[in-house]
């Protein structure tokens, strides 16, 4: 568990339109730009090796794009690096964050102060999900990936715990920034669980027609 005290006040930030880390999962990321490549060089010389992942908000003008207030840090826990100079990296979550301000320097990445106690919880066990009604979310997934042509283990899903099973949907799942954002802010596995069923449902209704509701 990490505790609060052990959690830097400023953090590199990584904003990725769409990508959604959450808190135990894990996330892939491909770093190719000089400023990013140069973010996991000095991020691997510290003690935490942390990187927060957070949401643009797009600007016209050409501006540097505003950030979402909420955020989710991984710590780096996979690192390769291609014969060309990109590097393959993972994160894994430790803790969502909300962003209290930017912090300037002669980085050429973005650095922010970082609130962790509105989220305490994430740096505990795994969450459970009492309601969560399995026999009826899976077949409600199955008529998702079929209209979207996605495949998966079913015996993997079906074996995964409830919180495994939820927020690696939610990550993996084929929806929109925003919706990712409303995913990553749920206050619970319940809500975030809740939330993920609202979208299957509305991305079903609105492509192949309606779709009985699952509370």
């Amino acid at each position: 568990m990490k505790h609060l005290g052990d959690l830097p006040d400023i953090i590199p930030i990584f904003p990725l339109s769409g990508a959604l880390l959450l808190p135990r999962g894990r996330l892939p990321l491909h770093v190719f730009e000089p400023r990013y490549l140069a973010m996991v060089e000095d991020c691997l010389k510290t003690s935490e090796r942390l990187i927060g992942m957070i949401q643009p908000r797009e600007v016209p003008g050409g501006e540097a794009p505003r950030l979402h207030a909420i955020g989710c840090a991984g710590r780096l826990t996979g690192f390769s690096e291609t014969d060309d100079g990109r590097y393959m990296i993972t994160l894994t979550g430790i803790s969502r964050f909300r962003l209290r301000e930017e912090v300037a320097g002669f980085a050429p990445y973005r650095r922010v102060r970082a609130d962790w106690a509105p989220f305490a919880r994430d740096r505990g066990g795994a969450e459970e999900d009492a309601g969560f009604r399995r026999a009826a979310f899976l077949p409600l997934l199955q008529r998702f990936f079929q209209a979207r042509g996605l495949s998966t283990d079913w015996g993997a899903l079906e074996a995964a715990g409830d919180e495994l099973l939820i927020n690696a949907l939610s990550m993996l799942c084929p929806f929109g920034p925003e919706d990712r954002q409303a995913l990553l802010e749920a206050p619970s596995l319940q809500t975030r669980r809740e939330t993920l069923v609202t979208l299957i449902e509305f991305a079903l209704h609105s492509g192949d027609g309606p779709e009985e509701p699952m509370q």
